[in-house]
Formats: structure tokens, sequence, C-alpha cells
């Protein structure tokens, strides 16, 4: 299979990593539009201008399905981009949300980009006494630029220690889990599980995977390879 995956820039290859493990024999194409991150902090009118052409790029690709490795995106902009294409269309929160709401758990804590949080898509579709939502803005930032401030992290954590699960609803925090677990003693959640246990796919295809970045420089490349240890093709799009 052909499957297409698009994010702001490196989170959504925490997705791409999860696929590759468990599907290796398929076509992966991956968009980051790292000319244009961090997408947490932009308003919808202007999410939506920045989705329109990666919808186009993956028609022109001919994905057989495209997934959302954006939590932003997926908690702002999911029923409108369905509406740009007839090619099947999967975000990255709804199996996470169906996860949680088939489990125990009686406090939950979110942390994710701004645009997340506002969207209240977490405290509004789980079923729980106490869902804590937690804007983390400085995440991406830090990520992106391998510049982690550990008392920005333990200060959130701090917030969330005494909860029963903490969910990490954007892409990019994945990348940041050792660092949680010095501070934190619960479950964490990484939205790729629950989206790989909720999608069937059927791994027939030799393995391929194309890499295109709105913009590409020696620091992307660093964080590719500490992510992805596969062979691939990257492009500047």
């Amino acid at each position: 299979m052909k499957i297409g995956m698009f994010d702001s820039g490196i989170g959504g290859l925490t997705v791409l990593k999860e696929f590759i493990k468990k599907y290796p024999n398929n076509h992966y194409i991956y968009y980051g539009d790292t000319k244009n991150l961090p997408y947490g902090t932009k308003d919808k009118e202007e999410l939506l201008k920045l989705v329109k052409p990666i919808i186009s790029f993956f028609a022109k690709q001919k994905v057989d399905f495209i997934i959302i490795a954006c939590g932003t995106i997926s908690s702002t902009c999911f029923s409108e981009l369905k509406k740009m294409t007839t090619i099947p269309v999967y975000d990255i929160i709804t199996p996470t949300i169906n996860y949680l709401n088939h489990n125990n758990y009686k406090s939950m804590a979110i942390f994710a980009t701004n645009r997340t949080i506002d969207s209240h898509i977490f405290k509004d579709k789980l079923i729980a006494k106490d869902v804590l939502e937690i804007k983390t803005p400085e995440f991406v930032p830090m990520i992106e630029n391998n510049k982690l401030d550990l008392s920005i992290i333990k200060n959130y954590c701090l917030q969330v220690f005494n909860h029963d699960i903490l969910i990490l609803g954007c892409t990019h925090y994945p990348l940041l889990i050792n660092e949680l677990k010095k501070y934190l003693s619960i479950p964490i959640l990484n939205m790729a599980i629950p989206l790989l246990n909720s999608i069937e796919i059927s791994n027939d295809t030799n393995f391929k995977l194309e890499l295109y970045f709105t913009k590409i420089d020696t620091n992307l490349i660093n964080n590719i390879q500490k992510i992805i240890k596969e062979s691939y093709i990257i492009k500047e799009i």
C-alpha cells in the first residue's frame, strides 16, 4: 500500500516509526511542513490554508489513504480536511479517545499545543471525572531546535503527577518521553499506538520511504536520523 502521512515537522515521524515497525512492507510518503511550524499557535483559517496543498500533494502521489500525524490538525481541521479529498483520511486523536473511553481511567491529563487545548476535544469527548488539559507551547520549539529545558518539563510534570495517565496530545511529545519519565511514574500514552491498532494494513508492498519537507537544514537531518533508522529518500518541496 501507499500511505501518506503529514505533520508540521518531525513530530509525525514518531507515528511513522511505529507504523514501519508493525507494517514494514509498505510505501510510506511523509510530508513535514517545517517552513510553517509550529502549527499549534496558528488559527483554524491559517491551518486550513496550509493543509490544502498537502492534500493536493498526496492526491498527486495517489496514496491509498492519509494519516494526519498531527494533534493540532486532527483537533481543529479534521472534518473540513475530509471534505477536501475522496482519499480516506484518519486522524490521530479519535482512536486515542476511543481507547481511553474503553478503559477505567478516572483522571486524565493531556499535554498538547495551544490550538488542540483550545478545541477542548479531549475534555468534550472523554468519559472521565477529571480531565486536565494543559497547554505546553514550549515543547515543539524545544524538540525541533534540540534545546530541551528540563526545568520547563519538570514544572509541567508537577501538575499531573497524581493523575492516572498522561496523554501526549501532540506527536512531537513522544520525543520527550525519557525526560518526562524522570519526573512521572504514571502511564504515558503515545497516540500513535491506539491509531496503529485501529487500522488494518495489507503489508504487501516492497518497503520504500520518501520524506518531503518544506524546509531542510542540518538540524532537521540530524533529528530525522535519531528517529528513523531505515533508508529513505528526502526532498525539499
